[in-house]
């Protein structure tokens, strides 16, 4: 089993193609997408259909329980990016309808594997504990762990903060898969970067150069396959055309 790892796609659609077809040429088995499909990008609908035919499995990120539940008439924008993102929510429900604003509100939170080892593989946007508070790359030990909950699985495949790292804490592997549609922005080694790992020996990201601001230069990717009972993880940079 090779499984396709996703989160925070954002409704970029082009983005979230390139990445199926970086996905396509390496192979896969099965598409995990870890919330927050389809807003506020330029093509929620298109999004959905790609996710839809490609028969991903799909948990609840924020913004598609907003989609889904948010009461409109109870916000009061304070500022004007406030006012332009209630406008796009607004929008976007009218381009993806009923139908699927009603699957985005049945979207379980998690959404756990059994691996080939015994082990156990949850999915969820967030974190075990809350499936809506993100685990960040900068956090201490001690704040991921109260994030861990009482059951967290063996391994935990995330989203949420939009920067991929992958680290053991408390015997659990926690695999955050970055962001399709809104990864910040960084310097890459080289068109497509790599870091391979075992299953108890978390490494490094390979990618150089410091976080700056969200654009839409790259997205992120992660493959995850066992392997002679170890977990091996590709995380992968996609780099993406100025249409994505």
């Amino acid at each position: 089993m090779r499984l396709l790892c996703v989160s925070d796609i954002h409704g970029h659609a082009d983005a979230l193609a390139a990445v199926l077809a970086t996905a396509e040429r390496r192979g896969y088995t099965q598409l995990l997408v870890a919330g927050d499909l389809c807003f506020p990008g330029p093509k929620p609908l298109e999004t959905w259909r790609r996710l839809t035919q490609a028969k991903a499995v799909c948990v609840q990120g924020v913004s598609d329980r907003a989609l889904a539940t948010l009461d409109l008439d109870k916000v009061r924008a304070r500022s004007e990016h406030e006012r332009a993102r209630l406008d796009r929510l607004s929008q976007t429900r009218t381009e993806l309808g009923e139908l699927i604003l009603a699957r985005l509100a049945r979207l379980a939170p998690t959404y756990r594997l059994p691996l080939e080892d015994g082990g156990e593989l949850v999915l969820v946007h967030g974190s075990p504990a809350d499936p809506l508070e993100p685990i960040s790359h900068d956090m201490t030990d001690e704040e991921v762990l109260s994030l861990l909950g009482d059951d967290p699985a063996d391994v935990v495949i995330c989203g949420g903060s939009h920067v991929p790292f992958d680290r053991m804490v408390g015997g659990v592997r926690i695999i955050n898969v970055g962001s399709v549609g809104e990864a910040p922005c960084s310097s890459m080694r080289s068109d497509v970067d790599l870091v391979r790992v075992g299953a108890r020996a978390p490494g490094e990201l390979v990618r150089s150069g410091a976080v700056s601001a969200y654009g839409t230069g790259h997205a992120d990717a992660t493959f995850i396959e066992l392997r002679a009972g170890e977990l091996w993880v590709e995380q992968v940079v996609v780099p993406l055309g100025r249409a994505a």
